[in-house]
């Protein structure tokens, strides 16, 4: 014999929630997603900057590096590639010591190359190592600033 099942009914303490309290909790779901976007896309400018800020120190200790052993700095149509390979115009190529100043060049955290501008325009060293920020233009400001050996 097969029993009937009785339909389910609500006891009146049992209620869902109201299209009101769905949306108040979309909402507040929404404000916190946002603050956290805000926060965590301020940690990732701030980690590029200190990156690129490390990239150029470690561009300049190679430069100097380059200078002591060279006893000039590159050219700026060398450029930083000198500092990986020895430029075909040495002067005294037996002074270029094998493996280069640095292993390889690194790009800014922006995926662009390092500019170099010898003699300086802005720093007080003999030459500028800088990156164009996240914009990739001259100039700007926050995350589209230049970052470079003048800091």
């Amino acid at each position: 014999m097969i029993k009937k099942q009785t339909p389910y009914r609500l006891h009146p303490s049992e209620k869902g929630f109201t299209l009101t309290e769905i949306m108040v909790v979309v909402f507040i779901i929404g404000l916190l997603s946002t603050v956290v976007l805000v926060n965590v896309l301020g940690a990732r400018t701030d980690a590029q900057t200190k990156t690129a800020q490390a990239n150029i120190q470690a561009l300049t200790q190679a430069l100097e590096r380059y200078s002591l052993q060279m006893y000039t700095y590159p050219t700026e149509e060398q450029g930083l590639q000198a500092l990986v390979l020895p430029p075909e115009d040495l002067p005294n190529p037996a002074l270029y010591p094998r493996g280069g100043f640095i292993q390889k060049l690194p790009n800014d955290p922006w995926g662009r190359p390092f500019q170099y501008i010898y003699p300086a325009e802005r720093s007080r060293a003999a030459y500028d190592v800088f990156s164009m920020g996240a914009d990739g233009q001259l100039g700007g400001e926050l995350e589209n600033a230049d970052i470079g050996n003048w800091d």
